[in-house]
């Protein structure tokens, strides 16, 4: 009988290490062991250095250990062909042409990589499947799939027939097979659910709204890995002392709220990738035996280059009507704290700022020590909050949608419609609604985004130009309705223009100086480009500082992140800002306030009050060419 184990927790906290430490040590128990990961910006083959992709693949020196990373436009290719392939050969072609249309729906995607995510806990020839998830809100997205979508699918049945993907009785069969995953989920001697949570006091706070968030759905009594406390030798400096104190604090907190943790893995001073690796980490997780240090020569001097920072003024302030700034990335790189830190700075240089998170886990409201909701809510003076909450956008979006058609088509095609509304696929569109009448707003000189994770960030990138073609094939197509639509298809037309005006729009991609993070990063910023977005600006967060690095442990952390350092510059040719680890969250509008000091030139003109220059009365007067964006 398989045993199903999902990781998940808040980004950046080292699920994806933990997953396939914990997948050896299945696999070398002698257990046929599948990792499968659900994370659409997936690390799987750089932590085990190979080639894995959208196909079950042996892991090369491990027996009885495979791997697999879901690919979301793989999967929707291979979902449509089986739904639609059985009717080709019954139903008349106009009928087929119909189901092909609506299933290039740009919603195919979700309920596809979802399919194949059900497939995985139906096989029979794995004893152990491990799922390295994406993180936390969308995992839990994820996890509530099987529930909404045979509830859809039942509501549909009873009703008109019509789902948002076309009949009932083309996903009708899914049913059962949601329904049994469904089963697979809530049943503790079949399915392990484990976060992996940092020593912080906000990867805590995220864990347990997503516990809460789980018991909704049936799943209760996850398992707990804590990852990343400093090792007790690397503390006797004041630097990792005060870190140490704080993590300890944390731990206390974590055993109160869920009990001891399963296992803790020490903070180590290289990254963990590679098999041997990989092998040495399993047994700290399960044998509890320590990974011995690695040898490696340590700097004569100062273990800190001095890099150029970027001007931020030239890239940040706007020149002419509202300015978007988006920061994106790997989960758990500091995105949040980093868009709080730049929404801060650019209202205190008297812009009127708006700071949206769009990432399902937000916490933007702890950063800030403020309640923010869904609507724009005041934090300090120029700077507003809001969150995109997808319930709510939903809710939003189904009874404006109702309201326009009301008069304008018969009431049996309005039940109809209402059907079709509420498919789990309409939440994805809602949220892009709200994502994109943000993105229009002329209300702010600026609004800055917190996106969430990087492959949930290009999914929601994605989705105008997906809309585009989709409403464009329909004006192509149809009479009725064409001057709705095509003012439909001009609004994405202008969105996507808006997207890549690097005038209107900045992408600053957030990452730590690592290998797994960069490698992430790099794609990330070669997706945007493919799709004519250019990326501005990289941020390397948490950098060492010089008191961190009177010890061994802290000059050969430092030395790894130099050797990464140059990378990023090599490989991205960007404007880098670095920005360092300090040894306190930072969260809390005081504690954001003293942080504005790590922020170059700009930060140093805020100190010296010397804002005259940057006036954002005086953009549109003639000193707009001082500013324009850099080379």
């Amino acid at each position: 009988m398989t045993s199903f184990l999902f990781f998940s927790g808040k980004g950046g906290v080292g699920k994806t290490t933990i997953a396939c430490a914990t997948a050896i040590h299945h696999a070398l128990a002698g257990h046929r062991t599948l990792i499968v990961t659900t994370d659409p910006a997936s690390n799987l083959a750089d932590v085990f250095e190979q080639e894995i992709g959208h196909h079950v693949v042996p892991i090369r020196t491990i027996d009885r250990l495979f791997a697999m990373e879901i690919d979301p436009d793989r999967a929707t290719e291979e979902y449509r062909e089986r739904i639609i392939g059985p009717f080709r050969e019954v139903m008349p072609a106009d009928v087929v042409t119909s189901l092909e249309e609506q299933f290039r729906s740009p919603c195919t995607t979700e309920i596809a990589s979802f399919d194949r995510f059900v497939d995985f806990m139906e096989a029979s020839d794995f004893e152990v499947v491990i799922f390295d998830t994406a993180p936390t809100g969308h995992t839990i997205r994820l996890l509530e799939l099987p529930v909404d979508w045979s509830r859809h699918i039942e509501e549909s049945a009873r009703g008109a027939g019509q789902t948002c993907l076309g009949p009932v009785q083309a996903i009708q069969a899914s049913k059962a097979k949601y329904d049994r995953a469904t089963a697979l989920l809530q049943d503790p001697s079949r399915t392990t659910f484990i976060f992996v949570v940092r020593p912080e006091e906000l990867a805590l706070y995220e864990t347990v709204r997503a516990a809460h968030e789980l018991e909704t759905i049936g799943i209760t009594a996850p398992q707990i890995i804590v990852n990343g406390l400093l090792p007790e030798e690397a503390c006797d400096n004041d630097f990792f002392r005060k870190q140490r104190t704080a993590q300890e604090q944390a731990l206390v907190k974590i055993e109160q709220t869920f009990g001891k943790p399963k296992s803790v893995m020490l903070l180590h001073d290289q990254e963990i990738k590679g098999i041997p690796a990989l092998r040495e980490a399993a047994q700290e997780l399960f044998a509890h035996r320590r990974l011995a240090a690695h040898s490696s020569s340590v700097l004569s001097s100062s273990v800190a280059r001095m890099l150029p920072q970027p001007n931020l003024a030239r890239l940040f302030f706007p020149t002419h009507g509202t300015k978007a700034i988006f920061f994106t990335g790997k989960g758990g790189v500091g995105k949040t704290t980093l868009s709080s830190l730049a929404a801060l700075f650019l209202s205190r240089q008297g812009f009127r700022t708006l700071i949206v998170t769009t990432d399902p886990a937000a916490h933007l409201g702890i950063v800030f020590d403020r309640p923010i909701g869904t609507e724009p809510t005041a934090i300090t003076e120029n700077l507003f909050g809001a969150m995109i909450d997808q319930k709510t956008a939903f809710q939003e979006y189904k009874a404006r949608a109702l309201d326009d058609a009301r008069g304008q088509i018969s009431d049996e095609m309005l039940a109809v419609m209402e059907e079709e509304l509420n498919s789990p696929c309409t939440e994805e569109m809602a949220i892009f609604e709200r994502f994109a009448q943000y993105l229009e707003s002329d209300s702010f000189q600026i609004v800055v985004f917190d996106m969430a994770p990087t492959g949930h960030t290009l999914r929601l990138l994605d989705l105008p130009f997906d809309y585009a073609k989709q409403v464009d094939l329909m004006v192509a197509g149809s009479e009725a309705g064409g001057i709705q639509r095509q003012a439909v298809s001009n609004r994405y037309q202008e969105l996507i223009r808006q997207l890549r005006d690097k005038d209107h729009s900045v992408f600053c991609l957030v990452l730590y100086p690592e290998s797994t993070p960069i490698l992430e990063s790099y794609r990330a910023m070669q997706d945007l480009r493919e799709a004519g977005i250019e990326t501005q600006l990289a941020i390397a967060n948490r950098l060492l500082p010089e008191e961190a690095c009177s010890n061994d442990f802290g000059r050969r952390r430092r030395q790894m992140q130099e050797r990464r350092l140059e990378e990023i510059e090599r490989r991205f040719q960007l404007p880098l800002l670095t920005f360092p680890l300090l040894s306190e969250e930072i969260y809390g509008l005081a504690k954001l306030e003293a942080a504005l000091v790590y922020f170059p030139q700009a930060a140093g003109e805020l100190q010296q009050g010397n804002t005259s220059s940057i006036n954002p009365l005086r953009l549109d007067q003639g000193i707009s060419t001082s500013i324009s964006s850099p080379e």
